[in-house]
């Protein structure tokens, strides 16, 4: 009986850090999505400016997505899932598999909610920035970041 008590209370204690630990990946995780959001959506609107209407609004879509995930893919590899031991270089590479994705979501999103919904290209942008973070922290938690030393 004793025995069950202390086993019981070991795994209760495990329970409460992991919960502890995810509950703080998950914050660092906001700020990195709210970090990540604002640099794109800044470097959108500065491409779109600069380019006004001589190239087409997707093309700064995908130049301005590239230049993003190289700025936050240190911020998620080293503080919000806190990765080490393995390549950068393929730690990376499953990032923006994943970040292409999202990429393909507006380049497929933007279309319809500019060109048949006449919303505007940033705001159509915002939307789709909005749906994204949810499902990006599971993809990237499940596959890019996971710990694979334990497999």
């Amino acid at each position: 009986m004793e025995s069950r008590v202390k086993r019981g209370r070991d795994s209760y204690s495990r329970r409460r850090a992991l919960i502890s630990v995810l509950g703080g990946q998950r914050i660092t995780y906001l700020m990195a999505g709210a970090m990540t959001a604002v640099v794109y959506y800044c470097l959108l609107g500065l491409g779109l400016a600069v380019t006004g209407n001589s190239v087409p609004y997707l093309f700064p879509v995908v130049v301005c997505h590239l230049i993003t995930v190289v700025i936050v893919y240190p911020w998620y590899r080293l503080v919000v899932f806190r990765v080490s031991g393995e390549s950068w270089v393929t730690g990376y590479l499953r990032f923006y598999v994943v970040g292409l994705s999202f990429l393909g979501a507006s380049l497929a999103g933007l279309p319809l909610l500019v060109e048949f919904a006449g919303i505007p290209v940033m705001v159509a942008q915002g939307l789709i920035i909005l749906a994204s973070p949810p499902l990006s922290y599971a993809i990237n938690r499940a596959w890019t970041f996971r710990d694979r030393s334990a497999a």
